[in-house]
């Protein structure tokens, strides 16, 4: 199992209560591939450099979650048919040594 970070982009106009909705959407579609959602971040409306899709801005959320690598492939496939999705972006968060942890802590 591999820890993932998926970045998701929501239309500006969308409101509130249909960006719960949609969260709640991808929550099933994580788990209907046997993954397991630990976190979501909201990071608010943002806009973007330039003009995608006649789209000034969007509204930010990061998904952490845990699923294994094979499944990832379908996973990507079926956000990018979700309509409620501007663009999601998928990463793997790489795993950090306990030695290299603790180093970087005293570094700060």
């Amino acid at each position: 199992m591999n820890k993932y970070e998926a970045l998701f982009i929501f239309p500006e106009s969308m409101k509130d209560e249909a960006m719960e909705a949609s969260l709640g959407k991808i929550r099933e579609e994580i788990e209907k591939a046997e993954g397991k959602v630990e976190s979501t971040t909201r990071l608010g409306r943002r806009p973007f450099a330039r003009p995608l899709d006649k789209q000034l801005a969007g509204h930010y959320m990061v998904v952490t979650f845990v699923i294994g690598g094979e499944k990832i492939k379908p996973l990507q496939a079926r956000f990018k048919l979700n309509e409620d999705i501007f663009r999601v972006q998928l990463v793997r968060v790489p795993e950090i040594e306990p030695e290299a942890a603790a180093t970087a802590e005293v570094k700060k």
